[in-house]
């Protein structure tokens, strides 16, 4: 079980912390305590209420965009077989689905609520986690 941190959450969102303290005092949210007594989220409700609450702004620009981006976000689905997985991260208000190898999804250990970056480079989406000692 992955817990995030309300600044975090609020990071993930697109939202101020204080929004994500709202969300919860309205039972919007579900929360625990970890062991400092802080205010925390469990990656799992967090990635669903992030699907629910995304609504992607419409790009108006009309100028060219680099290749080189990263998306931090939650993972919120993770679909496999044999062979491939289909992995979906909610990175603020943008979905975004990366196809790569079962191996590598069990290797990053990625399940809804963890947290990962996609990294975007044409149609390549490489998905990271923070590294762990």
């Amino acid at each position: 079980m992955t817990w995030i941190r309300i600044s975090e959450a609020a990071g993930f969102l697109g939202v101020s912390d204080d929004t994500v303290r709202r969300w919860i005092d309205s039972g919007q949210l579900a929360h625990s305590t970890d062991a400092s007594n802080r205010m925390v989220v469990d990656g799992r409700v967090l990635a669903e209420f992030a699907v629910a609450q995304a609504s992607p702004a419409k790009d108006r620009s009309a100028v060219g965009r680099s290749a080189r981006n990263r998306f931090v976000g939650l993972v919120t689905h993770v679909e496999s077989d044999k062979v491939m997985s289909q992995v979906e991260l909610q990175c603020g208000p943008f979905r975004v689905v990366s196809l790569m190898s079962t191996e590598a999804v069990r290797e990053l250990r990625l399940e809804p609520g963890s947290v990962a970056v996609a990294v975007i480079k044409a149609t390549t989406v490489i998905v990271e986690t923070p590294h762990r000692a």
